[in-house]
C-alpha cells in the first residue's frame, strides 16, 4: 500500500456484498466504529493506530451486522420525503421553490419569505445530490429563524421566571434538541424550528430548569412542573419526532 495511501483522511471503498462504505480518520476514536444511517450509508470511523487497509480486513468480520442494518436503513429511505416541483413544503416563514439554473452549482437563497433552491437544468430533481441539497437548504433556513427566534425566547422565559444564563448556542445536534453547560450556557437544536410552539418552549423551559437543578432528580420536575405544566407529558410527546429531516 502507497504511502500516499496512508495519509488519507477519508476514502470510499467498494466491499463485495456490501457495497460502498467510507472510510474516515478520526482523532477522537479509540476503536474502528461502524455506522449506518438513512442518505449518508456505511461509515467507518478509523482512529490513528488502525491503517485503512486493516479497517478494510475488519469490515468484512461484520459483513452481516452491516447488512441487517442496511436492510433496516432501507426501509427508512423509502419514508424519506421526495422534494420535487410539486412540493408544498415551508419552514415557519420560508416556502420552498425549486429552481433550475444554467450553471453547474447549487446555491440557495433565503430571502422575502423564499427559500429558493437553484440546481443545475441538465439534473433531474430526483437525483440524490439534489435531494441532499434541498435538505441541507432546508436545515439553513431553519438555522437562520433559530437563531432570530431562539435567543429571544429563551430571555422571555428567562426574566418571566427569574432564570439566570450565559449564553444561547444555535447548533446543528444529530441527538439532543437541547442542553445546558455547567457554566449554564444553553444549546439549542436548531430543529427546534419543527417543533410546534409548546413542544418547542418546551425544550427551553427544560435547558433553563438545568441552570437551577443540574440531574433529573425529583426537584427539577418539580421545577420544571411549576413553569410549564404537566413536563413528563410533554416530555412523552417530544419521543414522538425525529431531529433529522424526513
Amino acid at each position: 500500500m502507497s504511502s500516499s495511501f496512508l495519509r488519507l483522511t477519508s476514502v470510499n471503498l467498494h466491499i463485495d456484498g456490501i457495497g460502498k462504505v467510507l472510510f474516515e480518520r478520526s482523532d477522537k476514536a479509540k476503536r474502528l466504529s461502524i455506522s449506518v444511517r438513512p442518505l449518508k450509508g456505511v461509515r467507518v470511523a478509523v482512529p490513528p493506530h488502525i491503517s485503512f487497509e486493516k479497517a478494510e480486513q475488519l469490515i468484512y468480520t461484520k459483513a452481516s451486522w452491516i447488512k441487517e442494518h442496511q436492510t433496516r436503513m432501507q426501509q427508512h429511505e423509502q419514508q424519506i420525503t421526495l422534494y420535487d416541483h410539486d412540493s408544498e413544503f415551508k419552514t415557519r416563514h420560508h416556502k420552498l421553490r425549486l429552481l433550475t439554473h444554467a450553471r453547474y452549482d447549487m446555491r440557495c437563497v433565503i430571502q422575502n419569505g423564499y427559500l429558493d433552491v437553484f440546481y443545475p437544468a441538465f439534473k433531474e430533481v430526483k437525483d440524490p445530490d439534489v435531494q441532499k441539497f434541498i435538505r441541507k437548504s432546508i436545515e439553513e433556513a431553519y438555522r437562520k429563524e433559530a437563531k432570530q427566534y431562539l435567543p429571544q425566547r429563551v430571555r422571555y422565559f428567562a426574566e418571566k421566571f427569574g432564570f439566570e444564563y450565559q449564553t444561547v448556542f444555535i447548533k446543528n445536534a444529530k441527538s439532543r434538541w437541547g442542553s445546558c453547560s455547567h457554566t449554564n450556557n444553553i444549546n439549542l437544536n436548531l430543529h427546534l424550528m419543527r417543533l410546534p410552539d409548546a413542544l418547542c418552549d418546551y425544550v427551553i423551559l427544560h435547558e433553563l430548569a438545568h441552570t437551577v437543578e443540574k440531574n433529573h432528580g425529583p426537584g427539577f420536575w418539580s421545577l420544571l412542573d411549576s413553569v410549564c405544566g404537566n413536563a413528563r407529558d410533554l416530555d412523552k410527546k417530544l419521543k414522538d419526532f425525529r431531529i433529522s429531516i424526513f
